[in-house]
C-alpha cells in the first residue's frame, strides 16, 4: 500500500519490516526479497515422484541455511517451483539459483533413479522479480521530498 502524503514521514516511518526480514551486517540494512521460478528440464513433472518434493524442499532448507536466506514460502508444483526469499545484498539472484539448483541437483539424481537417467535436472533459465514493503512510487516520492522538507 502506497502512502499519499510523504511530507510528515520519514524513510523509515514508511518502511515497516515484513515478518521482520530485514537483514543486518556491520555495514548494512538491507530488505532485498527475491520471488523465484524454475523448472525441471523438459517440463518433467518431478514433483510427482513420491518423496521428491519433500527432499527438494529439504535440501532447499539446508542450502539457504548455509547461505543466511531466510525462506519465506516455497512450494512446488508437478513441473515448477515457486520460492520467495529474503537475502543478504551481497547474494546476487544468479549465484542463488546456482547454489539451490547445483545442490539439490546432485543429491536428487543420487537418490532418485528416475531422476538420475535424466541429462541434467534443472533448466539453466528461471524467473526472479523483486518485492519488499514499499512500493517503487512510495521511495521516488520520498527522494523527491527531500529538497523540500527543510
Amino acid at each position: 500500500m502506497c502512502i499519499k502524503s510523504l511530507t510528515t514521514y520519514t524513510l523509515c516511518d514508511i518502511i515497516k519490516p515484513m515478518e521482520n526480514n530485514y537483514k543486518y551486517t556491520n555495514t548494512t540494512v538491507s530488505l532485498i526479497n527475491y520471488h523465484f521460478v524454475f523448472c525441471p528440464r523438459y517440463r518433467r513433472k518431478i514433483f510427482l515422484i513420491p518423496n521428491v518434493e519433500q527432499r527438494f524442499k529439504t535440501l532447499v532448507n539446508e542450502k539457504c541455511e548455509e547461505l543466511e536466506i531466510k525462506i519465506i514460502a516455497l512450494e512446488c508444483d508437478g513441473d515448477h517451483v515457486h520460492m520467495f526469499l529474503n537475502c543478504l545484498p551481497t547474494q546476487s539472484p544468479s549465484d542463488i539459483m546456482q547454489y539451490i539448483k547445483g545442490h539439490t541437483s546432485k543429491i536428487l539424481r543420487t537418490e532418485f533413479d528416475a531422476l538420475n537417467k535424466m541429462p541434467s535436472l534443472w533448466t539453466r533459465s528461471y524467473f526472479v522479480s523483486t518485492a519488499g514493503n514499499v512500493c517503487g512510487e512510495t521511495i521516488k516520492k520520498y527522494v523527491e521530498s527531500q529538497k523540500t522538507r527543510y
